[in-house]
């Protein structure tokens, strides 16, 4: 059928990996029943771990990353589509241990294939990406749990990072009150994006061992976990509502029962890669419509497969800002 362009990483002693673009056949792509010319991916946090040798991400090399991608089906045996559909594919094992966005063609089963909804375009669909559709869980869980605006503070951890930033502007869109904590000392493009208030993330933990702290927070999206998340949970006030779907700061959180058994504080886990099909077309569909916010173009820089390297640099030395689309057409 052809070749086409990949970034592969590669092994090259044990626990040295290398990284480039290179050519491959189409027929060594695995086994699917959708075959997907791949426009735009985008670069997420588990991307720059899978391409730095994480073994807790992805176990076998070489490999491709990219839990993102959308694009035009080029090939299905399956009748819910056809070549030509406009598509996007996130989540389950792209980009893991199956390989992923960053090239020019996935073939991936059809179980994991969305169609684009109405309103956004593969583009716009790549600057959300997991982060966006991660964000849309976090928001429409808060709503579901009785969030409501013009009724308490929310508070976004991670605020600079992709769900962070994206969060940020879709609770402003929803007419939400919010609070965004950030180590970068960023407050105009947080405040661009709707936020009321900036915090700084060394100003914001205190008083460890104390088990609850004066009630602020009526729901929150933490991207970041360990003591943030421990700090944002001591915070939040009776019957509030705690999403918790990242840990760059850490996995370990210390605390007692009493936020949860003294104001009935829920903290929910967010999972982005194996919900049902029916949960994404569901939040791909609000992302579209409910959920779409006017700064998204602000959010987003774009790069190549070429430069996808020194990206992954800057993601692992928390540099980045926003969200980065990776173009392939």
């Amino acid at each position: 059928m052809g070749f086409y362009r990949s970034f592969v990483v590669r092994e090259q002693n044990k626990g040295e990996f290398s990284r480039s673009v290179e050519e491959k056949d189409i027929q060594e792509l695995p086994a699917g029943e959708v075959l997907v010319r791949v426009h735009y991916s985008s670069l997420n946090y588990k991307d720059a771990l899978s391409a730095s040798g994480n073994r807790g991400v992805t176990r076998r090399y070489p490999h491709t990353p990219g839990i993102d991608a959308a694009g035009v089906v080029e090939g299905s045996t399956v009748s819910a589509f056809q070549a030509g559909d406009q598509v996007i594919v996130s989540g389950y094992d792209l980009g893991m241990s199956h390989p992923g966005g960053f090239a020019e063609y996935v073939r991936v089963p059809a179980a994991w294939v969305v169609r684009l909804p109405q309103g956004l375009s593969l583009q716009q669909s790549m600057m959300l990406g997991t982060a966006g559709f991660t964000a849309g869980r976090c928001v429409e869980m808060l709503l579901r749990q009785g969030c409501v605006p013009g009724e308490g503070d929310i508070l976004v951890t991670g605020a600079t990072g992709g769900v962070g930033s994206i969060s940020v502007a879709i609770l402003a869109k929803l007419g939400f009150a919010v609070t965004a904590l950030t180590g970068k000392n960023e407050p105009a493009f947080l405040l661009n994006l709707g936020a009321r208030a900036v915090l700084a993330r060394g100003e914001f933990v205190r008083a460890p061992k104390k088990m609850l702290l004066p009630e602020r927070w009526a729901g929150v999206v933490d991207t970041v976990g360990g003591q943030y998340l421990e700090t944002a949970i001591k915070e939040t006030r009776y019957d509030g509502v705690v999403t918790s779907c990242g840990n760059a700061a850490s996995g370990d959180l210390a605390l007692t029962v009493y936020p949860f058994i003294i104001r009935g504080v829920r903290l929910i886990g967010i999972d982005s890669a194996r919900c049902p099909l029916s949960v994404r077309e569901r939040i791909w569909q609000l992302l579209a419509t409910e959920y779409k916010f006017s700064q998204l173009d602000h959010l987003v820089s774009v790069i190549t497969l070429e430069e996808l390297d020194e990206a992954i640099q800057r993601m692992l030395a928390g540099s980045l800002q926003g969200r980065m689309l990776v173009r392939l057409i």
